[in-house]
């Protein structure tokens, strides 16, 4: 009896192990996506690109469960150096933001070909760099409307932070929109060669209200912008925002902001490499049909049904294609 008392639990124990090894483990959790960006010059606090593309970097955190980093320019001191130090931290999807990034980004993916990039605000034929535009006038269009339609001097004006295509984009959907709502209008354009200055957007928007008589501005020029956007307000002239609705940065000035949904396009794109941690299509396009872009509610200012009716009718002749805005510089 003790023998058997002895052996029992011994007998207990081997059952126990083996049925044990023909248990089928429980599978790991998949890893999260992980991903890194690498934010255009101006960096967060630029109240407009870099913040609006961390706001998307943000929703994808909270809502597709990713982990996400992050670079600025004042820390790395270069792009490269930023987008080098992603790739050391493992990241399954680096991306560049900005037009400005495209040299460095495409340096960095030709050493490293197995990583996977994304490229916004240009295009790459990269083979492993798909790249995310904007049709950035077809939402300039629309607060060209506003401007036509509004200005009491028939003299506006359009801030571009440096001469390069991507701000044409957005000069020539302005002056497009301000001629078809009214063709006596003038628009004036000038370019600051700088994103991150916002006292000299404060100059050259004085010189517009003095030697243009400018009455309404819009800036595609990032914290270069903002300093217009205050000047308008201190001389009690009208603004217009750009990339999220810049209302709150002066209040007594901005009527309407060109949005260009960049967070939407950022979580819409990651959404789309976290199902098959790979891009479908090489190019994404985001224009006034996909959400891309678009024009905040107005402000200060107010519609007639007339007014109303024509920016419907010329909206939707965008929509559907009937109508379209010449390339090139305005």
């Amino acid at each position: 009896m003790r023998l058997l008392h002895r052996c029992l639990p011994i007998a207990l124990t081997l059952l126990l192990l083996l049925s044990g090894c023909g248990m089928k483990p429980e599978p790991a959790a998949p890893a999260k996506l992980k991903v890194g960006i690498m934010l255009s010059d101006s960096g967060l606090g630029d109240q407009s690109f870099n913040d609006a593309a961390f706001a998307g970097l943000t929703k994808s955190r909270d809502e597709l469960s990713i982990e996400f980093d992050y670079r600025e320019l004042s820390g790395t001191g270069t792009y490269e150096q930023g987008l080098q130090e992603l790739i050391a931290e493992r990241c399954d999807l680096v991306v560049g933001l900005g037009f400005t990034i495209k040299e460095s980004l495409e340096k960095i993916a030709k050493a490293h070909p197995q990583q996977p990039f994304l490229l916004i605000d240009e295009s790459s034929e990269l083979p492993n760099v798909a790249s995310l535009t904007f049709k950035e006038e077809e939402g300039s269009f629309l607060v060209g409307l506003i401007a036509g339609l509004k200005t009491q001097t028939q003299s506006v004006g359009f801030i571009g932070g440096i001469d390069a295509p991507i701000i044409h984009k957005f000069g020539q959907g302005f002056a497009a929109g301000v001629k078809a709502a009214n063709p006596k209008a003038k628009v004036v354009i000038d370019y600051a060669g700088d994103f991150g200055n916002a006292q000299l957007g404060s100059q050259i928007a004085g010189k517009m209200v003095e030697g243009s008589n400018a009455d309404i501005i819009f800036a595609a020029a990032g914290f270069t912008g903002v300093g217009m956007l205050q000047e308008q307000q201190k001389r009690g002239k009208m603004a217009i925002g750009v990339d999220s609705d810049q209302f709150f940065m002066a209040e007594k000035a901005v009527i309407t902001s060109m949005l260009k949904n960049i967070d939407t396009a950022i979580y819409a794109a990651i959404k789309t490499f976290a199902e098959k941690r790979a891009f479908p299509e090489k190019l994404l396009v985001f224009g006034l049909k996909e959400n891309g872009v678009g024009m905040s509610p107005l402000h200060l200012v107010s519609l007639t049904p007339q007014e109303a009716s024509k920016i419907d009718k010329l909206k939707q002749q965008l929509l559907d294609g009937s109508l379209s805005i010449p390339a090139g510089r305005p």
